[in-house]
């Protein structure tokens, strides 16, 4: 049996984003049976139905193909003024259009949110939770994962070594992997 293929999508582009570095963790704690997978999202063009009409552009088809090829999705999220970076809704528009084709159709999800302020991206959280019902990605309620003043958590080359916030991914993961079975 092959292993489940999980897409984790970042929703910032910066070089030293902590974001992708909780990422990177998540993919180097995949579970047994499971394929974690950062997909890029940054090389996108932002979504125009115009460029839907005939022949799309190569990124749009390429990513849709690889969103439509994915078992599950994990998404990791920094909050911009209280809600996802356009780059993340750009990545989710794209792939849930044309009308009808929606590539994200029933993947079982989660949400991973972040941010630099003690309140770990709430609204971001939320704010693509609402998204997520849309395109109907079932996303997994519990545990939420909000993860506060983020710049603590890493050392200087990015390593994450805050042990509780190790073990609480651990503990996500384990819980996803759950939501994931008992959805396919």
């Amino acid at each position: 049996m092959a292993n489940k293929k999980v897409g984790i999508f970042v929703g910032s582009l910066r070089k030293e984003s902590f974001n992708r570095k909780i990422a990177n963790y998540l993919v180097s704690i995949a579970p047994e049976g499971y394929d974690f997978e950062i997909i890029e999202i940054g090389q996108l063009p932002f979504y125009n139905e115009d460029l839907d009409k005939g022949n799309p552009p190569a990124e749009f088809v390429e990513f849709r193909d690889t969103v439509a090829g994915l078992d599950a999705v994990l998404f990791v999220t920094p909050e911009y003024n209280r809600s996802v970076s356009a780059v993340l809704k750009n990545a989710i528009d794209v792939a849930s259009r044309p009308y009808g084709k929606n590539k994200w159709d029933g993947k079982p999800g989660a949400v991973i949110s972040s941010s630099i302020g003690a309140i770990g991206g709430f609204g971001a959280n939320h704010h693509l939770r609402q998204s997520l019902v849309f395109i109907n990605v079932p996303a997994m309620a519990q545990p939420e994962a909000y993860i506060g003043n983020v710049a603590a958590n890493f050392d200087d080359s990015g390593k994450l070594t805050k042990e509780e916030t190790q073990k609480f991914l651990k503990d996500f993961v384990k819980a996803f992997q759950s939501w994931v079975e008992k959805l396919l």
